[in-house]
């Protein structure tokens, strides 16, 4: 059972660090569109609607997409004046908890106000409200259900983590999930960007 339980875990791990990988790099594509935007308004005096429409767009796709993974990789902004000391089994309750209290929850209402939005947006095809701006807008509204799905499947991992952890399994965590050993390593991880 322990196993299946990583095993759940290990793979809803490999989709969103597919997914971060992948969508990462429209990073690169913002940053040259926006590049783009600026030396054609400031050098060439032309101005393309579509084109600022696209930077927004590849920034709001982007973070929506990688939300999943910033999670798994414990990149989110956490005041964690107990957490990082605190020993793995205190940590793993209290991700528990925290996944199942206000994760889950907020996913789930995510995901409920904006199917309806999403939905409407696909019906008609939405565009841009600027005219000359890009088509596809429904497209991009898709990308907010998305955002909780994988939060939530990141969420659904967690709790996995922490089951096995609280279990006695913590050889059985997916090592992209392994929490820093100790304090000191879980500041270093910290100041490093890794955990």
């Amino acid at each position: 059972m322990m196993r299946l339980v990583a095993g759940i875990a290990a793979l809803i791990c490999w989709i969103n660090w597919l997914i971060g990988q992948v969508f990462s790099w429209l990073a690169l594509g913002i940053v040259l569109v926006c590049f783009t935007v600026v030396v054609q308004r400031y050098v060439f005096a032309v101005s393309f609607v579509w084109m600022q429409d696209l930077y927004i767009w590849l920034s709001g796709a982007m973070f929506t997409a990688v939300a999943g993974f910033a999670l798994m990789r414990d990149d989110h902004v956490r005041v964690d004046i107990f957490y990082r000391p605190a020993s793995v089994h205190w940590r793993a309750l209290v991700d528990l908890v925290g996944a199942l209290i206000f994760l889950l929850p907020f996913t789930a209402i995510v995901y409920a106000y904006s199917m309806p939005f999403v939905t409407r947006a696909w019906s008609y095809t939405e565009a841009s409200a600027n005219v000359g701006g890009m088509p596809g807008l429904y497209i991009l509204k898709s990308f907010i259900i998305a955002f909780a799905a994988l939060l939530a499947l990141q969420g659904l991992a967690m709790i996995c983590r922490s089951v096995l952890i609280l279990g006695g399994r913590r050889d059985l965590v997916p090592p992209m999930m392994q929490y820093p050993a100790n304090a000191h390593d879980a500041a270093a991880s910290a100041i490093e960007g890794t955990h």
